[in-house]
């Protein structure tokens, strides 16, 4: 990992660089390009617009490593508004919600975990309620056996909830043949999280070689492939292992982030693929857009470019 992406992923969790970051003028500008505004009307616009193109959402209310329980119940409630919200969109399936437990009080110090199944379950209800449904987005690798015993446990009576695993993680390829199975909505994503190279490959190639292992197995299984990359390269891949298992249209799906490759978005959608953007809104950006700045030497140029001509 280039020591500059590592120092981004270090600062997406520094307090004092968020402070910074966050009161600069100029990077109100260019988080604009990444997340869909700080308010839900913000997100539903950006949701009307990408649906005019035959783009389904997965809408994420930005916010994590909550250690508060009235904070984790206030981000219960911003999800509860995001459904209520979708409803008059009869958008049915082709609009989701994401959620991080981190946000939900998976990391209080004392019943986390039981504070972020119950905070989230009523979320996951609604969702069931509205004909759609939750993916829980994964986070760094202290968190992964949480959250999948949480996917487990609130798939006993809602099977549609989404499960997130990193390509990065060594892990991975054993929970991605775990999770391989019929009815299971798995999205497999590159990571985005610093981590040591005990947990997790340090390099790009490794990454791209093991999403490429874990992509396969997800095809070639019974469960719902979600392909969460803009490599043009894992892309084609999905597009030849869907031709090689003649899998139907409806039993896979391509998701990108919100603001990345717009044009490709559209692209997958109008040659008949369901495509989702991942679709973040909501005033603690932060630490997501210090990511997105990680993930593609592209994004931190073009924050740069604004920061050298800000007016």
């Amino acid at each position: 990992m280039p020591v500059l992406q590592k120092a981004l992923l270090t600062a997406s969790r520094r307090p004092a660089l968020r402070r910074v970051v966050t009161g600069t003028p100029v990077s109100r500008r260019v988080v604009d390009r990444f997340v869909a505004g700080e308010t839900l009307p913000g997100a539903l616009a950006a949701v009307r617009a990408l649906a005019a193109d035959g783009i389904g959402v997965t809408l994420d209310h930005l916010g994590e490593d909550v250690t508060d329980r009235a904070e984790a119940t206030r981000s219960r409630d911003a999800y509860l508004a995001a459904l209520e919200g979708l409803a008059p969109l009869g958008l049915g399936r082709a609009a989701e919600v994401s959620v991080k437990l981190s946000a939900f009080g998976q990391a209080l110090p004392v019943g986390g975990d039981d504070v972020a199944l119950a905070l989230v379950r009523p979320v996951v209800e609604a969702a069931t309620a509205l004909g759609t449904t939750v993916t829980l987005d994964m986070e760094d690798s202290s968190t992964v056996d949480s959250t999948l015993a949480i996917v487990a446990e609130l798939r006993r009576d809602h099977p549609g909830t989404g499960a997130v695993l990193q390509a990065m993680l060594h892990r991975t390829e054993d929970d991605v043949r775990a999770l391989a199975v019929p009815g299971s909505r798995v999205r497999l994503v590159k990571g985005a999280y610093r981590e040591p190279a005990t947990v997790a490959h340090q390099d790009k190639p490794a990454v791209d070689a093991a999403y490429a292992r874990c992509l396969e197995t997800l095809v070639r299984g019974g469960g719902y492939p979600m392909a969460g990359t803009h490599d043009p390269a894992l892309i084609d891949r999905l597009l030849q292992l869907v031709a090689e298992t003649g899998r139907a249209a409806d039993s896979y799906e391509f998701q990108l982030l919100y603001g990345i490759r717009p044009e490709e978005q559209v692209r997958l959608a109008r040659a008949g693929h369901t495509v989702r953007a991942y679709v973040p809104y909501g005033a603690d950006w932060y630490g997501y857009f210090m990511r997105r700045l990680a993930e593609r030497p592209a994004n931190l140029q073009f924050f740069l470019r604004s920061l050298a001509t800000k007016n």
